[in-house]
């Protein structure tokens, strides 16, 4: 079989089906990129906990089965995450991943043997997803035996033997850094299966993973998973009064889990959403401080019930692991979990709250041990709300040492310069440490935030880059005191109207360009497009020349040379093979280039494409060429190897990114007023109340001759079942080819399922140059959207203030502008 391409269009559908996350989708895209040579490459994606490691798995391995792969198998550190990972492929099951095109075999060690997947395992056709702990895999000793090492009947061999005979063998690591303790056995293991690719996925690599080059492909850091909003905000709470022993550390984790978990029925009763019990986490130091602390917590004046405490020890981690699996669903008991650092991966529940730490908190365990527990968000994303968006983090040490020891703890939290590509080849991570980058102290309602410059990836912000809050310091009292402000925010909130669709908007994005040349920009039809053209002998005239002599009437002799027919020069003679080399070393050898193994297979690659089109069938063996032939296909394939070059760097390419608006949740928008309040203007920053069909119930204008008009207009249409006012930087934009970005102001749903994009403008501004360029691209845009067929119909309506004046109707205002089409 071939091996896989880089298909970014259905790396995009993908994302959509999958609805993954931009760095997931990101993350899919750079693996596919890496692996696409097929020669047993190792690399890493180093992710932060809580973004979604799960579903860049279950995304490659759909992706892959499109190209074809056959045979995929997930190592796993233990049982449990191998069970976890099973339930990512079991619908039904809470931690199902929907989306996927294909449905693979799943097989596992209980169900290999005794002929169960026996004709999956024979058949070539059938997508097999093997998932197994590393320790089956690894080599049997005196001591241990190991079953996959040993024959099967219903398979006729071994199971690993079966594994290597697989030509087309990617193996995914889950938690790639925790076989950093048996590294040997592992990759011994591994390695000895031959995969075409080793995708290795972790939040913490091993500095050995950073230390070899290329390794380390991705890199999303926990700065940028926060900045983004796609885990939880961490706040280290302290006590002013310096009261810092244990019992008053759990007494305070207690309340404040309490008033976070009143806060959190209060905003899921609000917003019809189930409700996620907040649970408290505490770390011991031994299996005598935990069972201390487990007996403390269910006693009275804490959590006060014997039965919501669940104790985690090194004697049980598995077991108890798995029970930890239901603690999400609201009717679960357990409202405290104690462990002894035994929680470090594969314990992915989203309802941890509040974190007691009986330990320093020193920056490599707060991010890698403890925090990393509490990071993901209870409903998939942040709801406006501190109580449900934060993971508090109850210090046992003062504010003064806190803020003495600030760097330690911000050291992995903040930020890295130059790691925020996160597309790129990672290396240098570690050997030595790099200086704090630059962050603000904010003091805010009583609590200290960090901030810092947020991540940028050319979203279309142009160089505005706004601060982000990383992470908090708040005393207990102001804690309590903001649950108790935000339970009475929570009556004024602003969601969208009953029965309203959220829209998925597909926001048209500039690709970031290349920053290196690339064989790999060169197509291979083009290449044998240009061979064509050598498929015969290029002869080399002979020039011939005759001197003849004439006299003049003074009897002068001149002496004239005269053309003759050209003969035929005899040429020397290549063999294939030198211009096959040859070939490979011109191309290779440019200046443009950067020679990697990756550039010598894309050499090979095009050397072969232009050589197949250029040879006659079964000449390549026997027919030499000549030299004429030879040197001009040198020459003429550089030349378009580097004018692919110059292309690629200078030719502008989009991406879809899918966003859904609008959010369901938000604070209700101060101050309001009714529609029928607009007289003869719209006061800026004020946000108007009292429509019919729009789908959010407040709505801010700039124009009144334009926008209010359009939203009056479509507001009473019954051709128009949902409009939408959409925010002016939000993330429905159209970027332009020249990076600019177009924001436009409605969307709009007519019943017949048509989304329009509608946009108003003045008379003054509707002819101006940067205008009609984003009237244009959004024309461009909508046809683009319909025809990838994922969107539905989108159509656009541009409407001036003189469109506007002959229209007294949306059906007329479409005839008027010509936007029926």
């Amino acid at each position: 079989m071939s091996w896989i391409e880089h298909d970014q269009a259905s790396i995009i559908d993908l994302a959509a089906r999958m609805q993954l996350r931009d760095p997931n989708r990101r993350a899919v895209s750079k693996v596919v990129d890496e692996i696409q040579t097929g020669d047993g490459r190792e690399i890493v994606c180093d992710l932060a906990t809580g973004v979604g490691k799960t579903y860049i798995c279950r995304a490659l391995i759909d992706y892959l089965a499109e190209q074809g792969v056959r045979n995929i198998l997930i190592v796993t550190p233990g049982r449990t995450i191998q069970n976890k990972t099973v339930a990512n492929f079991t619908p039904g099951q809470p931690k199902f991943v929907p989306g996927g095109n294909y449905k693979p075999v799943v097989i596992t060690p209980d169900d290999y043997a005794g002929g169960r997947v026996g004709d999956a395992l024979h058949d070539p056709d059938a997508l097999k997803v093997f998932i197994f702990n590393v320790q089956l895999l690894t080599k049997p000793t005196a001591k241990a035996s190991r079953a996959a090492h040993k024959t099967d009947e219903s398979i006729g061999t071994a199971l690993y033997d079966h594994l290597r005979d697989a030509d087309d063998l990617v193996i995914i690591a889950d938690e790639h850094h925790v076989y950093r303790s048996e590294a040997k056995k592992f990759f011994e293991a591994v390695r000895d299966l031959g995969p075409r690719a080793l995708v290795g996925l972790t939040a913490t690599p091993d500095e050995a993973d950073y230390n070899a080059p290329g390794r380390v492909v991705f890199q999303y850091s926990l700065a940028e998973a926060i900045a983004d909003e796609l885990v939880k905000i961490p706040v280290i709470v302290y006590r002013e009064d310096g009261h810092t022993d244990v019992n008053t550390q759990l007494a305070d984790a207690c309340h404040l889990r309490k008033v976070k978990e009143e806060t959190t029925r209060e905003w899921a009763e609000r917003n019809g959403r189930p409700m996620v019990n907040p649970v408290l986490f505490v770390v011991c130091q031994s299996v005598e401080e935990a069972t201390d602390v487990a007996n403390t917590l269910a006693g009275p004046g804490f959590i006060d019930e014997p039965g919501a405490v669940l104790q985690v020890t090194s004697g049980s981690k598995d077991d108890a692991l798995e029970a930890l699996a239901g603690i999400e669903q609201p009717d679960s008991p357990v409202r405290a979990v104690v462990s002894v650092n035994m929680l470090k991966e594969g314990w992915d529940v989203k309802n941890i709250s509040v974190i007691v730490a009986l330990r320093t908190l020193a920056s490599k365990t707060l991010t890698e041990q403890i925090l990393g527990r509490g990071l993901r968000l209870p409903y998939g994303e942040r709801v406006g709300f501190s109580m449900v968006d934060t993971v508090d983090i109850i210090a046992h040490d003062s504010y003064r040492k806190l803020l003495a020891e600030k760097e330690a703890l911000l050291e992995h939290v903040l930020p890295q310069k130059g790691t925020q590509d996160s597309g790129s080849s990672l290396a240098g991570k570690a050997g030595g440490t790099r200086p704090l980058p630059a962050y603000n102290e904010v003091q805010t309602q009583g609590m200290l935030v960090f901030t810092a410059d947020a991540p940028v990836r050319d979203d279309g912000f142009g160089t505005d880059v706004p601060e982000a809050a990383y992470i908090g310091m708040a005393d207990m009292e102001h804690r309590l005191a903001e649950a108790g402000v935000e339970k009475k925010q929570i009556q004024q909130v602003m969601k969208p109207a009953d029965g309203a669709p959220a829209i998925k908007f597909p926001s048209k994005r500039l690709l970031e360009k290349p920053d290196t040349y690339s064989l790999s920009f060169v197509s291979s039809d083009s290449v044998a497009e240009k061979g064509k053209q050598f498929k015969h002998e290029i002869e080399v005239e002979l020039k011939r020349k005759a001197l003849n002599a004439s006299r003049d009437l003074d009897g002068n002799v001149t002496v004239h040379a005269q053309d003759q027919k050209s003969g035929v020069a005899t040429q020397r003679s290549w063999p294939i093979a030198k211009v096959r080399e040859d070939l490979e070393d011109r191309i290779l050898n440019l200046p443009q280039l950067k020679l990697t193994h990756d550039e010598v297979e894309h050499a090979q690659r095009l050397v072969h494409a232009f050589l197949g089109e250029a040879i006659e069938a079964d000449g390549e063996d026997s027919t030499p060429w000549e030299e004429a032939r030879a040197e001009l296909a040198l020459t003429q394939l550089e030349k378009l190897v580097v004018s692919s070059f110059k292309l690629k760097l200078v030719e502008t390419e989009h991406e879809i990114v899918t966003v859904t608006v609008p959010p369901p949740i938000q604070s209700w928008p101060q101050p309001t007023m009714s529609k029928m309040q607009i007289t003869d203007k719209v006061i800026r920053g004020m946000g108007y109340t009292d429509w019919g069909s729009s789908i959010l119930p407040v709505v801010h204008f700039d124009a009144l001759s334009t926008e209010v008009k359009l939203a009056n207009m479509m507001d009473v249409s019954p051709k128009v079942e949902w409009w939408l006012r959409l925010e002016s930087r939000g993330g429905t934009y159209i970027q332009l080819d020249n990076g600019s970005c177009y924001y436009p102001d409605f969307i709009a749903i007519d019943k017949d399922g048509v989304r329009w994009l509608v946009e108003g403008k003045s008379n003054a501004e509707a002819t101006s140059e940067s205008v009609l360029a984003k009237k244009a691209a959004a024309v461009a845009w909508a046809k683009e959207v319909t025809e990838l067929g994922q969107f539905g119909t989108w159509k656009y309506l541009f409407a001036t203030e003189a469109h506007l004046s002959q229209s007294n109707s949306w059906d007329t205002l479409l005839t008027v502008t010509g936007a029926r089409g």
